[in-house]
């Protein structure tokens, strides 16, 4: 008996360490990255936590937020590289989506600032500006058009009292506004700033924002692998160890910096900027 006992027991351990070696968690990264530089960004990192995860972490690729959002509330999704305002929006619909970690910024802070640029010598003022031609990110990007909706109203303008048009990428904004074609960009300041030497310059900017963050999926992530999610992104500090800056050398740009835990709490103030804004329409209004 206590051998049949005993097989029994092993037979028991050998499928549950089976089942461990064989799970697999989905990864959605940003969308607007080819497939080419998604592997090459994410990738090493994403080895580093399945070797502390036990588990295998399959990328799961998507063309826009919207369609990560919908994968996210139909659970296809486990856990997600999200800006701070597609996390909003996703906390909105989906309560069981959870911050693990904010990326930290080049600077070795958890945060960072959207603006407005203009070129220095356009001479516009923000709470006269009426029909101006106002160059944006994307429709879910935080510091498209929810961002500059927000410092325009705190300017005593707003956008929809002026021309606005989605050009996706951040630096196409600052290079848009350089060549005359817009007077106005809302960007990341950062991105913004390192436009100065072609004329561009910062005219409003945001309180610190969360930086970038793994979101995870509390319905089909346990407690206790979130808790280790975090831990392993969190213990790397390769901005103070030259050891964990060897670990992160291949990273993308965006999270080779460290990480620190993240909370629902620490995008209050994005929630303040955000405002009473309920809807961001999709599309340009020219």
């Amino acid at each position: 008996m206590a051998s049949v006992f005993r097989t029994a027991i092993c037979a028991a351990v050998a499928l549950v360490a089976t089942a461990a070696r064989a799970e697999t968690l989905s990864f959605a990264p940003l969308p607007m990255e080819s497939q080419e530089t998604v592997i090459k960004q994410f990738k090493p990192m994403l080895s580093y936590l399945e070797s502390h995860l036990g588990a295998e972490i399959r990328i799961e690729f998507s063309t826009s937020y919207g369609e990560i959002l919908e994968k996210f509330r139909q659970n296809k999704i486990d856990f997600a590289y999200l800006g701070p305002l597609p996390y909003l929006t996703l906390r909105d619909q989906f309560p069981a989506a959870e911050p693990v970690a904010h990326f930290l910024e080049a600077s070795g802070k958890p945060t960072y600032t959207c603006g407005i640029v203009a070129l220095a010598d356009g001479k516009i003022v923000l709470d006269k500006a009426k029909g101006l031609k106002v160059a944006l990110t994307q429709p879910l990007s935080t510091c498209g058009y929810m961002a500059t909706d927000g410092l325009l109203r705190q300017a005593g303008s707003a956008l929809d009292a002026n021309k606005y048009r989605y050009l996706d990428k951040h630096d196409e904004v600052a290079l848009a506004v350089t060549r005359g074609e817009y007077e106005l960009g809302g960007l990341k300041t950062a991105i913004g700033r390192k436009y100065a030497h072609m004329g561009l310059t910062v005219v409003a900017e945001s309180d610190p924002l969360p930086s970038f963050a793994l979101v995870a999926n509390g319905i089909t992530v346990p407690k206790a692998r979130i808790e280790a999610l975090r831990a392993a992104i969190t213990a790397l500090h390769p901005l103070d160890n030259e050891a964990d800056k060897d670990v992160t050398r291949g990273w993308g740009d965006n999270i080779r910096f460290g990480a620190v835990p993240a909370a629902d709490g620490d995008y209050d103030a994005l929630r303040r900027l955000r405002g009473k804004l309920k809807t961001i329409p999709e599309k340009g209004n020219f």
